[in-house]
């Protein structure tokens, strides 16, 4: 558990109960990607993330018993080295909750964690678009020069 000064944000993992909160948040951070998902793969990400599943974990970030951002993590080997490799796949805060230290603090309990099972380092991605997290991320990662591709399979290829 991680809280800022006062006492007022908490981050802790995310639980079970969590879910009508923690699906809210997950809406608005597809809508600001302009991604869809099934409500059946929404429904089996959170169970992953609840209970650590497939290397997957997960935190949120609360104040006055309110959800105010999410983060998940997953654990993959590397061929590059004999320690795995986090990747923080998902960091969402609510639009009132940005600029309080939420995002940095989520970032800081993946990192945290990533570290305690035994990964080398975090990476994540973000839209070029997405200049306001992008200020955060210069001050707490190092960008790199890598362009990301992706290829959908077809059912033949899976």
């Amino acid at each position: 558990m991680t809280a800022t000064a006062g006492g007022q944000l908490v981050v802790r993992p995310v639980v079970t109960d969590d879910f009508q909160q923690w699906v809210a948040l997950w809406e608005g951070y597809l809508r600001f990607y302009r991604a869809q998902l099934s409500r059946s793969d929404t429904c089996r990400t959170f169970d992953r993330l609840c209970a650590q599943s497939d290397n997957m974990f997960g935190f949120v970030a609360e104040r006055s018993d309110s959800l105010v951002g999410l983060a998940h993590g997953l654990l993959h080997a590397s061929t590059w080295s004999a320690r795995p490799s986090c990747y923080l796949e998902d960091l969402f805060v609510e639009p009132s909750a940005r600029g309080t230290g939420a995002a940095r603090a989520l970032i800081d309990a993946v990192a945290d964690a990533a570290g305690q099972r035994g990964a080398e380092k975090i990476y994540w991605h973000t839209q070029e678009y997405n200049a306001p997290a992008r200020s955060l991320y210069d001050r707490m990662g190092n960008r790199m020069s890598w362009v990301v591709y992706e290829r959908a399979l077809r059912a033949a290829d899976r």
